[in-house]
């Protein structure tokens, strides 16, 4: 019961401060465990601490590669705990580790196992090039303690100290003697052309204990690990000596010894619930992230200004003008006077929005591409708002491994109703009659290139023998879910959009199409579409700073509450800004507003592309052909994605203004 208590404490304490707090991390499902020594273990308290290892990346390769794959000591009775959907869409292969240890029990130096690698014997060959390209490319381990991530920490500048949640394998100094990543933490790797295995971990885990508190054991609060080269004797370790060297050039035999040393200190200051602030606090991400709010909320003032300003002052005076001289009204004046209203009523009908209400509904071209990209935008809308208001919650943070991945892909299966509805509503509203295209479009097309594009980068990545290839039973079942589920719930939704009457229209549309007149420069389609795109991608292009480090980069992303904010600022924007040039256009009297308001907003997403190769060429040190054809072919899903998105958004919020000021006009 206490513990019920304090996790629904936590849960209340997580939403007045989760900007700073990670307390949100600890919902029910994830409860603590307790750790006894081995004499007083019981069900309720356990002594034996399991260490799982993950993948292994690195920020100069797309390619992750399971542990199994590297040549390390590996455990005698392998497992695997059972993997989330996410888990494996994002590449995770946790299995268990030859780090055996039992709780508040230290050692120091013990043997793990050797690795010998004979000259001329051709697999031993390509076991050590494997693992010297690892050590070059930077790759890191990712070892996992108590569902916690074992860290790194070490000083940066600014006497600040960085926990990474990785370790890398080695180091390489190169031919000229440049120490390249790791290497520099140490004077001592200082040969040329020479790799420094790192073969011996310190690991030290910090516990809280219940003794004070009522509760049976100890919990886990920190788990830290400092890296080492150590050449010792393999017969009797010491785990002291000079640092492991392997040449570049494989000459000689090479042997190396993996060993570990455990220690365990008590720490009573650091709660369970925040266990994992001392790693994102580490991150200073919040200050930045403050100024990326309030740089998009002067954005969105500045628009909410211009909008308030056309809709109060303009578009009232406009209404009033119009309406102020009805033609019931013109009874009461004599001839005379009625005649002197004519000028002006002329006058007034040459130029204005007003005078293109007689098309201003008429159906877009390619209305069927339009209502199906539409459908498809409020499929990704809704599942985008209720992924992020979930992971506020924190029900989906990193404590959750998989989570956020596994929510989005079944809520997008879920959401297949809505999306069927409002491309059939509006593809009946533009007077389309083939409903069967209509449908299958809705649920085959935007899917169904995501899913090309998905498939051959996972062709890619099993050809590379990477452990981000997605399974084949994992593709069945995710075809399953597409044409099982998400398929015939958008034909659902289309049967109800159908069965629906068409959108009643204010203002009935002429049968003959009004010319349009001559455009000046800035109310032509393509410099307005341009200009969009420039104040949506204003306000969230920090923030795509750190989701791109976060995927690319392998740093872990934990602010969603400043996500779900910018959320509701982008969506704002996009409204706005889509407004407003198309209040312009109308003016212009320019009446194709359907397929501009959606590409308006929608062209935010070519920014995003833009953006995302500055990001790969001046941020990453990606190198070879395989992994820039992931990273592209990986940002273009993430681009359609956005441009759905996006486009959605300015559509319907356009859709809305047009109706509105159409609708408070007297028209004969």
């Amino acid at each position: 019961m206490k513990r019920r208590i304090h996790i629904s404490f936590v849960c209340f304490y997580s939403l007045v401060s989760y900007f700073h707090s990670c307390t949100a991390f600890y919902l029910p499902g994830l409860a603590p465990v307790s750790f006894c020594d081995e004499s007083s273990a019981g069900e309720d308290c356990q002594s034996e601490i399991e260490l799982f290892v993950n993948r292994l990346d690195s920020v100069e390769s797309v390619l992750p590669y399971e542990y199994d794959v590297f040549d390390f000591c590996q455990d005698t009775k392998e497992r695997r705990p059972s993997e989330n959907l996410g888990q494996v869409l994002f590449g995770e292969r946790i299995e268990s580790s030859p780090y055996k240890f039992k709780f508040n029990e230290d050692f120091k130096c013990k043997k793990v196992c050797t690795k010998t690698y004979k000259k001329g014997a051709r697999q031993d060959m390509a076991k050590l090039d494997f693992l010297k390209m690892g050590m070059q490319l930077n790759y890191q381990h990712h070892w996992i303690i108590d569902n916690m991530p074992v860290t790194w920490c070490y000083d940066v500048e600014d006497g600040q100290k960085y926990c990474n949640p990785g370790f890398p394998i080695g180091c390489l100094v190169t031919m000229d003697g440049r120490a390249k990543d790791a290497c520099v933490i140490n004077s001592e790797f200082n040969k040329k052309n020479t790799f420094y295995v790192f073969n011996h971990v310190d690991i030290k885990i910090t516990y809280h204990s219940g003794a004070a508190e009522g509760w049976r054991g100890a919990r886990l609060v920190a788990a830290t690990l400092e890296p080492k080269s150590i050449n010792t004797d393999q017969t009797n370790p010491t785990c002291e000596g000079p640092p492991m060297e392997v040449p570049v050039d494989f000459d000689n035999d090479v042997s190396i010894l993996y060993t570990y040393s455990v220690t365990f200190s008590e720490d009573n200051s650091i709660k369970w619930a925040s266990r994992w602030d001392y790693i994102l606090v580490s991150m200073p991400h919040t200050n930045i992230q403050w100024f990326s709010i309030m740089n998009s909320l002067v954005i969105v003032l500045f628009l909410s200004g211009m909008v308030a300003m056309i809709m109060l002052r303009t578009l009232h005076k406009d209404i009033a003008r119009y309406n102020q001289v009805d033609q019931a009204d013109l009874i009461k004046f004599s001839s005379d006077e009625r005649k002197s209203f004519l000028p002006y009523e002329d006058a007034q009908e040459e130029s204005g929005w007003k005078q293109v209400h007689g098309d201003v509904f008429r159906p877009p071209r390619k209305g069927m591409l339009l209502s199906v990209f539409l459908g498809q935008g409020t499929q990704i809308f809704i599942m985008t708002f209720i992924t992020l208001f979930l992971a506020c919650l924190g029900f989906l943070s990193p404590a959750n491994r998989g989570a956020l991945m596994t929510c989005a892909v079944v809520l997008w299966v879920l959401l297949g109703t809505p999306a069927g509805y409002v491309s059939a509503r509006l593809y009946k509203t533009f007077g389309g009659e083939k409903w069967k295209t209509n449908v299958l479009l809705t649920a085959l097309l935007c899917p169904g290139i995501v899913f090309a594009d998905f498939f051959l980068m996972n062709l890619i990545l099993w050809v590379e023998g990477s452990s981000a290839a997605i399974p084949f039973g994992t593709l069945v079942a995710i075809l399953a879910l597409w044409f099982g589920i998400s398929v015939p719930l958008t034909f659902v939704g289309a049967y109800f959009g159908f069965k629906k009457a068409a959108i009643e229209q204010p203002v009935r549309t002429n049968q003959i199409p009004r010319q349009i007149p001559e455009q000046s420069f800035f109310t032509k389609p393509i410099p307005g579409i341009v200009m969009g795109g420039i104040l949506p991608f204003g306000c969230i292009f920090i923030q795509l700073f750190f989701i791109l480090n976060s995927i690319w980069s392998h740093q872990m992303y934990y602010m969603f509450g400043f996500l779900f904010l910018v959320f509701i600022i982008l969506v704002i924007t996009c409204s706005e800004a889509t407004i407003l040039l198309c209040y312009f256009h109308l003016c212009a009297e320019d009446y194709h507003w359907w397929w501009r308001s959606f590409l308006t907003s929608g062209f935010t997403a070519v920014y995003l592309f833009i953006y995302g190769v500055h990001y790969f060429f001046s941020k990453l040190q990606i190198v070879g052909a395989a992994s820039t054809i992931l990273y592209f072919g990986y940002t273009m899903i993430m681009v359609l994605i956005f441009f759905l998105f996006t486009g959605t958004i300015g559509f319907f919020a356009c859709f809305w203004f047009v109706n509105k000021i159409y609708s408070v006009v007297k028209v004969d």
